[in-house]
């Protein structure tokens, strides 16, 4: 299981104290090879006369990154066979380690998350840097602590605490961790090694205390009042995930190991984590975790062995919500920006913007005043074009008007420097229209932020067939540094994101218009898991918005858009969603959204344009119901845009559904979600509707060709992408790397 290059090493000092270095990079992760080599090793430690102490540390500034994921799907597939139950968690780490006759230190630099950190707990001590991280994150994997994390970090950091880091998965730094008395001391890292066999020795003189974790009560409440936490934490888990088990299951374990004893609880954690990896979630949440790890993997251009040219400085045209979004997200990772407005007014507003967002963060205490002002230091307003000769990258953040578009893309080729990258953040206009007056239409490229900018962590890449491979890995790399997620897409009206979505309010409005309450829907939506109904999701974008976006598909696809008068005669009648406070819903001054009795009035006159009758089966229409016919749809349309070849890869696809839209990720993803449920029974409900309703429901090709196979939807071994030259769909293996980043599904 996992890699073979995975190992430890052992050096004995001349002060007799034996430190087993971890060696797995780049984060020195837990393979199983690891593991054994780790009881190997310890077990030479104590046998050998010469060693007094050991300490545990990990190579390169790591402690260690945690398990190897990579080896969680060799299990799901029933590939791999799983260690007996109990073998690391009790005979390895606590019947070796911790039990051992020689006090052990371990030694933290960079990362001990996971099974790094359980490891780093079953030692007598634990010596950190300031600035490592240290963290129990299984649950972003639909999983809990599984080698005795459950028990240990209650009893170093009491239960409130432990509780917090292991629900929420959110690691905490040397410095706070020698406060909560997780680490016994912090040193910099030039000092670690040498501090931890000091300490090692101080523990076999008794001049430290050797304490087994594992056996520790100081830090636990009496039983009465532990379960009163525990019952607490299990009403907020069942709040704010209430479609998630494994976080109730981390609860239950951590109470068996209070009530029953830490030994016997350490079997029952194995026992639920060996059954979580089992589990749908687990293997959504693993699927999301590699598919985002993946989308900076892009054949023909990733693999050129191309270098990302330094991007120093950056302008941005319009200061509004997107352009000053952007803006704060490129400063808060220390870009220089220029930021242009057509007036001084204009200017002062976009400007005011960015303090806005970047004093929010002072005020959390995510910023100091001195790194405010530091950070504005970097911006600077303009209202003509002279600052563009030096610039590295423009994005274009104006709106969604193609002529204005046009020129400001032929001005922006006459001002800027021949490397500088040519960006428009526009959401659904196609980039060969809006460089159609642009001579160098290689150095046009899509950034398409979503709002807020400086706070969703997607980014799509839009290519047109013209651009450049290196102008592609220059947007890449800024993207990254910036801290986003990027996706390579090709270039059509909506791109990926927004074309996928766009059935799902019009699904929506043809319920609505034969019968199913607007709340009903939005209740089902978000009860499925997405963040807000397509309803809600229309007041917070705007209606004139709405409008603007629907009309460009209506434009485009005509033959499979769902035409209803709702918004446009609501928006007639000063109704343009949150911002005028009457929308789908009505909101107060603390912008809470409540159903509106008046709606009915304008779903009626819709209707009638449309010359639709309310059907009573569409009134009763169950949640399973609602929920398919909003979402199959969409699932029609994103295979569309993957056998057109718009999406890179069928991860990605995955990847833009949850970062994008809020898809649930413990689903998977729209795909990994709809590939659960079958590409025939999708195709049958969707031709079901399709001749009963029309076009809007009409299976595409692509889902029709699976579905006649029983085919996936996406599978790694059948999967179309786009071509090496980005034009046309091929076939191409899809397949995902070893590593991920965090996906945050906890609601703050």
């Amino acid at each position: 299981m996992g890699s073979k290059k995975g190992r430890t090493m052992v050096e004995v000092g001349a002060d007799g104290v034996a430190v087993i270095t971890i060696i797995n990079p780049p984060v020195n992760s837990l393979s199983l090879d690891v593991l054994q080599s780790l009881k190997e090793s310890y077990d030479e430690a104590l046998q050998r006369d010469d060693v007094k102490a050991i300490v545990v540390a990990g190579a390169n500034g790591k402690f260690s990154g945690g398990f190897d994921i990579s080896a969680f799907g060799g299990i799901q597939q029933g590939a791999v066979q799983q260690p007996k139950s109990g073998y690391i968690s009790v005979e390895v780490l606590t019947d070796t380690i911790e039990a051992a006759r020689k006090p052990s230190v371990a030694a933290i630099d960079g990362l001990a998350l996971g099974g790094g950190l359980e490891v780093a707990m079953v030692c007598h001590a634990r010596i950190s840097t300031p600035t490592a991280q240290l963290g129990l994150p299984e649950l972003q994997l639909g999983l809990i602590p599984g080698f005795g994390g459950t028990q240990r970090l209650p009893r170093l950091v009491g239960l409130v605490k432990s509780l917090e880091m292991m629900l929420t998965s959110k690691p905490v730094k040397g410095e706070e961790a020698l406060g909560l008395g997780l680490v016994d001391a912090v040193v910099s890292s030039h000092e670690l090694v040498n501090t931890a066999c000091r300490w090692a020795l101080d523990i076999l003189a008794r001049r430290k205390p050797w304490v087994a974790t594992l056996y520790k009560t100081d830090k636990i409440e009496p039983l009465g009042e532990a379960r009163q936490i525990l019952n607490f934490a299990r009403a907020q888990t069942r709040k704010r995930a209430p479609n998630l088990k494994h976080p109730l299951v981390c609860i239950d374990v951590i109470e068996e190991g209070i009530v029953n004893g830490p030994k016997p609880a350490l079997y029952k954690e194995v026992e639920a984590f060996q059954g979580l990896l089992k589990s749908d979630t687990s293997k959504s949440l693993i699927h999301i975790f590699f598919a985002q790890r993946g989308t900076s993997k892009v054949p023909g251009i990733t693999d050129r062995g191309l270098v990302p040219r330094k991007v120093k400085k950056v302008a941005i045209l319009g200061g509004g919500l997107m352009g000053s979004g952007i803006a704060t997200a490129l400063l808060l990772s220390n870009y220089t920006v220029i930021l242009k407005e057509v007036n001084e007014k204009f200017l002062e507003a976009g400007i005011g913007r960015v303090k806005a967002n970047l004093g929010s963060r002072v005020k959390k205490g995510q910023m100091t005043q001195e790194k405010f002002d530091k950070t504005m230091s970097l911006l600077r307003g303009v209202l003509d074009f002279e600052s563009f000769r030096d610039v590295d990258m423009v994005i274009e953040a104006v709106i969604e008007n193609v002529s204005l578009k046009q020129q400001i893309f032929a001005d922006l080729e006459k001002y800027c420097p021949p490397h500088c990258i040519l960006a428009s953040n526009t959401s659904t206009i196609d980039l060969n229209l809006i460089g159609k007056r642009t001579k160098f239409q290689d150095r046009i490229i899509g950034a398409h932020f979503f709002s807020p900018a400086h706070i969703m962590p997607l980014l799509e890449i839009v290519r047109t067939e013209h651009t450049s491979p290196q102008i592609i890995v220059d947007l890449l790399d800024v993207g990254k540094k910036i801290k986003k997620t990027p996706i390579i897409v090709g270039n059509c009206t909506g791109f990926a994101v927004n074309r996928m979505f766009f059935p799902y309010t019009q699904a929506g409005l043809f319920l609505v218009e034969r019968g199913t309450d607007v709340y009903r829907i939005d209740r089902a939506i978000t009860k499925f898991g997405m963040p807000m109904g397509p309803f809600r999701l229309a007041d917070l974008v705007g209606f004139g918005v709405a409008i603007a976006t629907g009309s460009q598909f209506i434009e485009n696809f005509p033959e499979r858009t769902y035409k209803s008068m709702l918004i446009p005669i609501m928006q007639e009648d000063k109704r343009a969603g949150e911002s005028t406070r009457k929308g789908f819903y009505l909101y107060d001054n603390k912008h809470t959204a409540s159903p509106d009795p008046e709606l009915k009035m304008y779903i009626e006159k819709a209707r009638s344009i449309s010359g639709v009758a309310v059907d009573p089966k569409f009134v009763k229409l169950s949640e399973k119901d609602i929920v398919e016919m909003i979402f199959f749809p969409v699932v029609n349309e994103a295979c569309r845009v993957f056998a057109e070849g718009i999406a890179v890869k069928a991860s990605d696809i995955d990847i833009a559904a949850v970062m994008g839209m809020g898809f649930p990720p413990y689903r998977g993803g729209l795909m990994f979600w709809a590939d659960s449920l079958g590409s025939k029974y999708i195709y049958s409900r969707l031709e079901e509707w399709s001749n009963l309703y029309r076009g809007f429901f009409k299976p595409c090709a692509f889902l029709a060709e699976r579905a006649a196979k029983g085919a996936p939807l996406f599978s790694p071994e059948n999967s179309y992408g786009l071509s090496r030259d980005g034009k046309n769909p091929r076939i191409c293996s899809v397949s995902y790397p070893p590593q991920f980043h965090r996906v945050s599904y906890f609601s703050s």
